[in-house]
């Protein structure tokens, strides 16, 4: 069967595009093995920051007295936590498969594995289909480390860990990036034991490091356990379940094993070869700045390229491929400003570089910092644990980079975020007014701490 395009994976990206590209009048082949919305809306975003939210709300009722309120029990009903994310999960899940209805007859969606057997050629359960131009976007999933005794035991990804009925009673957690943290988090927060593994000294490694230590000292206020800057020699059953033996000599004993150490591509059976597509040494495709792939006629996008796997940044690709596919735009992917966000309660995020990163590449900055308990909002409300962070080029008077650590950092971001892309001056946000109490407040104090923008 041949096509204008065939899209492989039906998620951040693939989704809309094929939706969109139907609509402008092409002939659209997508070909989606299991669930539309890819990992953002199953395995992702969705039930992760749903089950957040109940993490969230449980760890205020029981830390209210501070505020006048005192809660005699708190009772967390985990079914009814589980059944309400997998309810988040469909809504959202329907409403990719609704919008893909309305693109009309030109999008036929296939269901099944999709396999390049030739140059833009595809074998779907046994069916071939060719296309004028081929986009892919199959995602990634999580990896597996080589740990010694992991084989044969049952260990959780973050998708099955979040299909359990029962919460864990310790849960252990191999991997202190934002997946672990997160889940981690919310999960003692539910009433688990948890136990945090990771060969990094610092949790969010990629972070600066004062921004990681805001996190870690939260987190054993909670009593979730760190063991930090070791590697994990083995792991094996146990009389409590799983045990993780590390190269410190410790023994850590839970009931449940979390592997969060990463992830990666979805293309271990997608016949790269066959299509002529070239797989970096990680098994992520190779794509130029305008998503083009060794092969011509064949683009990718999403996580399967190896950026940072963001569903903003998916999402942004299908729009930017959208217009270099009708040549609408010559415009691709590159100079784009990318934030980043863990939804910890505080939240982390940031745009940009981080300091470490600067002083590594031998860049020139400006940095000021302001502790996000300073900020009246913070105060009155409580929420006191974080800080804020921003990088100035001194020559040109532009943002470098910036994190935030807080209540509401993944909103607060945005600030920074449109002053770098817009490539314009911090001095707007300096001259203007903010509403008083706000936590944007501190932003504007954080950049009256450079020199440039101080008060005299």
């Amino acid at each position: 069967m041949r096509w204008d395009v065939i899209i492989l994976g039906a998620g951040q990206t693939g989704a809309p595009l094929s939706a969109r590209l139907a609509e402008a009048g092409k002939r659209v082949l997508l070909v989606e093995r299991k669930y539309v919305g890819g990992t953002c809306a199953n395995y992702g975003c969705t039930p992760t920051k749903t089950l957040i939210a109940s993490a969230r709300a449980a760890h205020v009722a029981r830390t209210s007295a501070p505020l006048g309120i005192h809660v005699d029990e708190v009772r967390v009903d985990f079914a009814a936590v589980i059944e309400r994310k997998d309810a988040m999960v469909r809504r959202w899940r329907e409403g990719v498969e609704q919008r893909l209805a309305r693109a009309g007859e030109g999008l036929h969606i296939c269901r099944g594995h999709g396999r390049f057997v030739g140059e833009r050629a595809l074998e779907v359960d046994g069916e071939r289909h060719e296309a004028d131009a081929v986009v892919i976007d199959v995602g990634a999933r999580p990896a597996v480390p080589p740990v010694p005794g992991l084989d044969g035991l049952p260990w959780l990804d973050n998708a099955s860990l979040m299909e359990l009925r029962e919460l864990p009673e310790h849960l252990l957690v191999l991997g202190g990036g934002y997946i672990g943290c997160e889940l981690g988090q919310a999960y003692g927060r539910f009433g688990a034991e948890v136990t945090i593994v990771d060969r990094a000294d610092h949790l969010l490694a990629r972070e600066d490091a004062e921004t990681s230590e805001v996190v870690e000292d939260v987190f054993r206020g909670e009593g979730i356990r760190l063991h930090l800057g070791v590697s994990v020699d083995e792991i094996r059953r146990s009389a409590a379940g799983i045990e993780i033996r590390t190269s410190s000599g410790e023994r850590l004993a839970g009931s449940h094993l979390l592997v969060a150490v990463g992830r990666r591509p979805n293309t271990d059976d997608m016949g790269h070869e066959a299509g002529g597509i070239e797989l970096d040494e990680r098994g992520f495709i190779r794509t130029d700045g305008q998503y083009r792939t060794s092969a011509a006629g064949v683009y990718a996008a999403g996580d399967v390229t190896g950026g940072p796997q963001f569903t903003h940044t998916a999402w942004d690709d299908h729009r930017r491929l959208y217009d270099l596919l009708l040549g609408r735009s010559a415009a691709g992917r590159d100079g784009r400003v990318i934030p980043r966000a863990t939804f910890t309660d505080p939240q982390v995020a940031g745009v940009g570089m981080t300091e470490r990163e600067a002083r590594e590449a031998g860049i020139d900055y400006e940095a000021a910092s302001f502790p996000f308990g300073h900020i009246a909002r913070a105060i009155e409300t409580g929420e006191t644990a974080g800080l804020l962070k921003v990088l100035l080029d001194p020559d040109r008077d532009r943002v470098l980079g910036a994190t935030i650590v807080g209540v509401e950092a993944a909103e607060l971001i945005h600030l920074f975020v449109g002053l770098m892309s817009a490539d314009t001056s911090p001095r707007a946000l300096v001259d203007a007014q903010f509403v008083h109490p706000a936590f944007a407040e501190g932003v504007q104090s954080l950049l009256m701490k450079l020199d440039r923008y101080a008060l005299e």
